[in-house]
């Protein structure tokens, strides 16, 4: 990525900014959204023209990692900025569990944002608490209209269960209309009313997580407690994704209308690889699984005049870095020393070259996730190692080898085994905090 401006005019803006003159944050994240599934990922057979914009205009990287292989743990890590793992979040919440997910009256990034003057807005799935202590209001947000769990039906907006879940901030509402467009309406509405002072937005769409109903599915039999509820074909999925990106279409004009574009920079990326009916080509894998196209997901950002149009980036990221990002970007103070991902200005900015990361992941079962298989991975450099319970252990050079076609842990035991080492650590070191608090 080439250099766009000069570091220290850079860091003024950021030092400096005040008021309306801060700049805004739209983070947008889909749902189960497959590697291979917007154009400008090399989907053909469906229309993305919105995000490809953002790609065109922006910056769109090439090894961006999800948090977690499943919804709940990646928007834990993006809320707090450390790994999901030091919250006991390895697995996603259940429909209306209890009990789990943030920390009750816990720090956030919406609440750091809003502490130095943002006004912070949620609009769509929140799928990380639903007790009354660990919803939106409560975790930094001003305002929430979306589900709380992790799915519903897109037109009667109740859950797998049988459970309305819809909400205009803590109250159950009934909205007629498609899901997807409820929430992008909602988000229109957001930037309107806050045009005039910085905002954070977090634009988290439902789509393209099942139930599988594209806009014109209003009259389709799903039902709760059903195997309709999964059930789906290719074409409703490219509507279900065509759709949102037609909602963040009109978001992004209602940003040029405002002549808001220049001071908002937009990221948009999935929370985990795609599931049934996605394209994660050219990757291995699915959501749920820690082979890369469960954790390997589309990511693109914009942001005009700051980030130079057309740039491919090929730098190591992982969704908690948006965290320490925007908190930078805002002006706002670190959650806490030891917040984990890296702050990735300089990298948008073409002010520094690819950096080495390390990157974890661990997956076991949950209170209501018996089933779940037990797995680890570990990216380093060029390096992947990964290991399960019932597929055994595997070491992959993701640079020449993206699809983890070939294990050469018989080739580099050395590194592998320095791989895992380094897992086991990263995992004593959760176990110790635990323990201290």
């Amino acid at each position: 990525m080439r250099k766009v401006v000069c570091g220290i005019s850079f860091l003024f803006l950021v030092s400096s900014a005040v008021g309306k003159e801060r700049p805004n944050i739209l983070f947008i994240l889909a749902d189960d959204l497959g590697y291979g599934d917007l154009g400008c990922y090399g989907a053909t057979d469906l229309s993305t023209p919105n995000l490809d914009r953002i790609a065109a205009e922006g910056v769109r990287f090439t090894d961006a990692y999800s948090n977690g292989a499943v919804c709940s743990p990646t928007r834990i890590a993006f809320l707090t900025g450390r790994y999901q793992q030091r919250y006991g979040m390895d697995n996603a919440l259940y429909y209306q569990e209890m009990g789990r997910g943030l920390p009750g009256g816990g720090e956030t990034l919406a609440s750091r944002l809003r502490d130095v003057g943002y006004r912070t807005g949620l609009s769509g799935k929140w799928h990380v608490g639903y007790d009354p202590e660990r919803q939106p209001g409560e975790q930094g947000f001003d305002h929430f209209f979306g589900l709380l769990g992790g799915n519903h039906h897109y037109f009667e907006h109740m859950d797998r269960i049988g459970v309305p879940d819809l909400w205009l901030n803590a109250e159950p509402v009934k909205r007629d209309g498609y899901t997807t467009d409820l929430i992008s309406e909602d988000s229109v509405a957001f930037i309107e009313r806050n045009r005039e002072r910085p905002f954070f937005l977090f634009l988290s769409h439902a789509a393209p997580h099942f139930p599988w109903q594209g806009p014109e599915d209003e009259g389709k039999d799903i039902r709760p407690r059903h195997k309709s509820w999964q059930m789906g074909d290719r074409e409703t999925y490219i509507a279900m994704v065509e759709s949102m990106d037609k909602g963040i279409g009109q978001v992004l004009d209602c940003l040029d209308r405002l002549k808001l574009a220049e001071n908002t920079l937009v990221v948009f990326t999935s929370d985990n690889g795609g599931h049934t009916y996605s394209r994660n080509e050219p990757l291995r894998g699915s959501k749920s699984s820690l082979w890369e196209g469960g954790i390997r997901v589309p990511c693109v950002a914009r942001w005009p005049g700051m980030i130079r149009a057309g740039e491919i980036s090929s730098q190591v990221i992982v969704t908690m870095d948006w965290t320490a990002t925007f908190a930078a970007l805002g002006g706002a103070r670190a959650l806490r020393e030891t917040d984990e991902g890296i702050n990735l200005l300089p990298t948008l900015q073409g002010e520094r070259e690819a950096i080495d990361r390390i990157l974890f992941w661990r997956k076991k079962p949950g209170p209501r996730r018996k089933s779940v298989i037990p797995a680890r991975a570990v990216r380093q450099g060029k390096w992947k190692w990964y290991e399960s319970e019932d597929e055994g252990a595997f070491l992959f050079d993701l640079s020449s080898d993206r699809s983890e076609q070939q294990n050469r842990i018989e080739e580099f035991p050395g590194i592998a085994e320095d791989l895992e080492n380094r897992h086991h650590a990263w995992i004593r070191g959760i176990e110790a905090e635990k323990k201290s608090e």
